[in-house]
């Protein structure tokens, strides 16, 4: 295997969305003009259904939610779809990744005004130039290694990954139920491998405030990594008990970080 391959990132949970949901963007929150949007971001492994219980909290609190389908082909790609998402919505807007999605807003969010505030949740979120494998290989800990994943082409010249089944639960969401991590790893969707050597582009924490919510728990993006990149970022930051998946374990304490970045924009 080459070594792009040796350490995958990871994502959420289980099934794609992309609806917009919750209160009109009308809605007022304390006198100060519109509740922002969220726009929840998932990462490998993963789809839009991991961020359930934190949108359902989000839009009780009165939020538009939207939960868009990352499509894990690329960077780049990615990055840019979500930036033509982001295009049709109205501002003000807050954007929330886990894990790969991390990256993805670092480049979706640059050069729009609407965006208020960042969160990363056990996510990944580079600096300039620096790619995934880069960031991932600062600190030790990491179990997601190339004898965790599953390899599988899906043309010519390129290749998703996979994470095995008997290594979902223990690496990815330790603190959930093998009940659920069991259809987890069944409906996980894979990520493009290449997307490890991707260099990031001038990082959008750079120029909009951010929030950083560090996983102490997680056996994928190591603790330390995590808290390397949040204060690099100069990101405001929250410790939760929690494995890689921490807005399935722990949604309140994600949905709580959310309104703190909101209240703090406002």
């Amino acid at each position: 295997m080459t070594t792009t391959r040796r350490t995958l990132l990871a994502g959420s949970v289980a099934a794609a969305a992309g609806t917009l949901v919750g209160a009109p963007a009308a809605q007022a929150h304390g006198g100060r003009g519109p509740k922002p949007t969220v726009v929840l971001v998932h990462g490998a492994f993963a789809d839009a259904s991991g961020w359930n219980d934190v949108a359902a909290r989000l839009i009780a609190a009165g939020y538009p939610v939207i939960a868009p389908a990352n499509p894990l082909r690329g960077v780049a790609s990615d990055s840019a779809y979500l930036a033509s998402v982001l295009a049709t919505l109205p501002g003000p807007l807050v954007l929330v990744a886990h894990s790969y999605g991390g990256i993805v807003i670092t480049n979706a969010a640059v050069g729009n005004p609407a965006v208020k505030a960042l969160v990363y949740v056990a996510a990944f979120a580079p600096d300039e130039g620096e790619s995934l494998l880069a960031v991932q290989s600062r600190f030790p800990g990491t179990e997601l290694t190339e004898a965790a994943l599953d390899f599988r082409p899906y043309s010519a010249d390129r290749v998703d990954g996979y994470i095995k089944k008997e290594s979902f639960h223990d690496v990815f969401a330790g603190d959930l139920r093998r009940s659920t991590t069991d259809f987890m790893w069944a409906s996980q969707r894979p990520a493009d491998v290449q997307t490890l050597g991707e260099p990031s582009g001038v990082p959008a924490w750079r120029t909009i405030p951010s929030w950083y919510l560090v996983a102490r728990d997680d056996k994928v993006i190591p603790p330390a990594t995590q808290r390397f990149m949040a204060q690099r970022a100069g990101a405001t930051v929250r410790e939760v008990r929690a494995s890689h998946v921490a807005m399935i374990s722990q949604p309140a304490a994600v949905a709580d970080l959310v309104e703190r970045a909101v209240r703090a924009g406002s």
